[in-house]
């Protein structure tokens, strides 16, 4: 088990990379090797050999290899990324690069996403410096660039450029999974992530006759785009159940002593009703979406542009790519062109397998509690990468919060922060499952 170290230690790694600014506006400029040297730095006071590699200058990634005691065993990949969203300090209650420890909290950006797991990851591998441990399995820990944007400088990267690092990894843990979600009725529930919906980052591009704003023009981009996007707004996609969001549906059910007909759309939606607030660990990824976000046209009021522009956020279901690209075709219609911005890929993973068994056991040893579900996240994770490689990517970064402390709302939110418990029952929870995995 971690050591009283390590819990002190995993509170001031968390704070140290916070006060890190490592701020990705998309645009790159960030620049993570501070805050890569310091998890190097870190990891060789551990006895690793880190590597630091860029692909472009400043935008550094960290990679180490741990010996397993199971030389037939496959390798586990343990990942975070070193990037944040940015933060308007003037928005937040402290400064949002302070890392400041108040009334038991770690305040700043990156408490959630991720620099609290990096700090966990660090805290771990210190302590089994400490005391000897060896896992069963290689581990190989990578602490990455650019996840809050393309990705291209980090995890994209070394999977294109070095893959040889993960060579016999097969599966990999990282962001967003094994956090207490309070239903509002006493029930504690730990969601483990075992997919992700595909990104569709879309361009839309309508083209028309320029005019003079006071003559009618049947050719007007401005209305071919509006409409366009109207119809894409307003449109319902139809329900599509994968194994993970199967899995995670039935598991609530049993857990809330409801009937689960899940081959009947009707029945399901009324199963979503049912569940109360435990539905919004499901309901994000049980169909596709496509979500208008930004609009461009025009240059002045009395003239018509010849063209107009939209991007649209769009995340598909795992399998449903190719319904979200015919129904993207029949919504723009013949006078608007759409072209993926940034495209990525769906993951599963299966729920029934040995390493989600001990995820699942490790939640329970520290929460006996609490109530371990199978969820698919709405968003993505450098997994998406990873799995070019063939790495099967979960989402365990444990923490226990308390009941109203909304986990969700902080990711890329004002006043970013993680409890001191919560880090400590994470530092206990992985090092319980590491050890087994």
């Amino acid at each position: 088990m971690a050591d009283r170290q390590a819990l002190d230690e995993v509170v001031r790694f968390t704070s140290d990379l916070i006060r890190i600014d490592t701020t990705n506006r998309g645009g790159g400029d960030c620049r993570e090797r501070p805050a890569a040297e310091y998890a190097a730095a870190r990891l060789a006071e551990a006895g690793l050999e880190p590597t630091l590699l860029e692909r472009a200058e400043g935008r550094t990634n960290v990679v180490a290899r741990i010996e397993g005691s199971d030389p037939s065993a496959d390798a586990l990949l343990v990942h975070g990324h070193l990037d944040v969203v940015p933060a308007e300090a003037a928005d937040w209650s402290v400064h949002p690069f302070s890392g400041e420890v108040r009334d038991g909290v770690v305040w700043g950006r990156g408490a959630v996403d991720m620099k609290n797991m990096d700090a966990m990851i660090l805290a771990v591998l210190a302590a089994w410096a400490r005391t000897g441990v060896r896992p069963r399995r290689d581990l190989v820990v990578a602490f990455t660039a650019d996840e809050e944007a393309s990705a291209e400088d980090g995890s994209g990267f070394l999977a294109d450029r070095h893959a040889h690092l993960f060579e016999g990894c097969t599966e990999g843990i990282s962001e967003s999974g094994a956090f207490t979600f309070h239903d509002g009725s006493g029930r504690r529930i730990y969601p483990i992530a075992a997919g992700e919906r595909g990104t569709a980052w879309l361009t839309l591009t309508a083209r028309g006759r320029a005019g003079h704003g006071s003559k009618p023009n049947s050719s007007n981009a401005v209305t071919r785009l509006a409409a366009a996007v109207a119809r894409i707004g307003a449109h319902e996609w139809p329900l599509r159940l994968t194994p993970t969001v199967r899995a995670a549906l039935t598991e609530l059910a049993t857990l809330y002593g409801l009937d689960a007909d899940l081959d009947d759309p009707v029945a399901t939606d009324d199963l979503l009703e049912k569940l109360g607030p435990a539905a919004a660990l499901v309901r994000p990824t049980v169909r596709n979406s496509a979500t208008p976000t930004m609009l461009r046209a025009g240059y002045k009021v009395n003239v018509i542009p010849g063209e107009a522009v939209a991007h649209i956020d769009g995340r598909y279901v795992p399998g449903c790519e190719d319904e979200f690209r015919t129904t993207l075709d029949e919504l723009t219609g013949e006078d608007v062109d759409w072209e993926y911005h940034h495209r990525e890929v769906a993951l599963q993973a299966p729920v029934d397998s040995p390493t989600f068994a001990r995820m699942r056991a490790a939640v329970e040893e520290f929460a006996p509690e609490g109530h371990v579900v199978p969820y698919c996240m709405s968003g993505g994770t450098d997994a998406k990468q990873f799995s070019r490689l063939g790495i099967t990517g979960y989402g365990f970064a444990p923490l226990k919060l308390p009941e109203g402390f909304d986990y969700e709302a902080l990711f890329h939110g004002v006043d970013e922060r993680v409890p001191v418990e919560a880090l400590h029952f994470g530092v206990r929870v992985l090092d319980r499952f590491l050890r087994t995995a």
